[in-house]
């Protein structure tokens, strides 16, 4: 884990929330580099590793916001691992044509713990995430100009990264993608995406610092 900033800084945690079955994956890499870029930057981070979790990404009728069910243990637990991080990094595969079924399982049943559609409908910011920033990287075995020609990258930058915003009531940060991802791909290549990455997450670490310290300010500031 990353060491607490300064005591005077706004403590600012990163959710890390990466899927993908192998341990040795490229994905991997990138939620090495994201949290190694994240505590250079004073910031803390937590990784939820779903494929090492062994995480049900079943909906069952029993749990389902609507019908006022608790949430089961393995979410609570989630949910404990994820309280007061102000960045939700997504880290997956596009696999034919969407994210992994267990990235969308975790959505279904952490991300919308407790939120019914009609809160969604409303606009009712009532969940953990309201306020918070989300944060996309995706890669491919495609090339970016084929998904293109698909209307790939942009279906899922819609209605994927738009609409979770947009339901939950988070900031939208930038979607990386990388694409071409193959075994044997080259060395600089993949050094160079990941050059990327921690500069993107540099970015990220300095915005959401800056927000939080002028909220900070804010709450100090005297009433004239």
């Amino acid at each position: 884990m990353a060491q607490p900033p300064d005591h005077h800084e706004p403590k600012i945690r990163h959710a890390v929330i990466l899927c993908h079955p192998s341990p040795h994956s490229f994905c991997r890499s990138i939620a090495t580099a994201y949290c190694d870029e994240v505590e250079r930057n004073g910031q803390e981070w937590v990784l939820r590793d779903l494929y090492a979790l062994d995480f049900d990404p079943v909906l069952r009728d029993d749990e389902r916001p609507a019908v006022g069910a608790d949430p089961k243990h393995d979410v609570a637990r989630e949910l404990t691992q994820l309280s007061g991080c102000d960045v939700f990094t997504l880290i997956y595969p596009i696999w034919f044509g969407s994210a992994p079924a267990m990235l969308k399982g975790y959505i279904d049943r952490v991300f919308g713990s407790g939120v019914t559609p009609q809160n969604v409908l409303l606009q009712n910011r009532i969940g953990f995430l309201t306020g918070r920033w989300l944060f996309s990287i995706s890669t491919s075995a495609t090339k970016d100009i084929w998904l293109d020609e698909q209307g790939q990258l942009g279906s899922m930058r819609q209605g994927f990264d738009h609409y979770i915003a947009h339901a939950f009531g988070m900031h939208l940060e930038k979607h990386m993608h990388f694409g071409h991802i193959l075994p044997g791909a080259k060395t600089r290549w993949i050094d160079q995406y990941l050059y990327e990455v921690r500069e993107q997450t540099k970015r990220v670490c300095a915005m959401v610092l800056a927000q939080a310290r002028h909220a900070q300010a804010a709450a100090i500031e005297p009433v004239a």
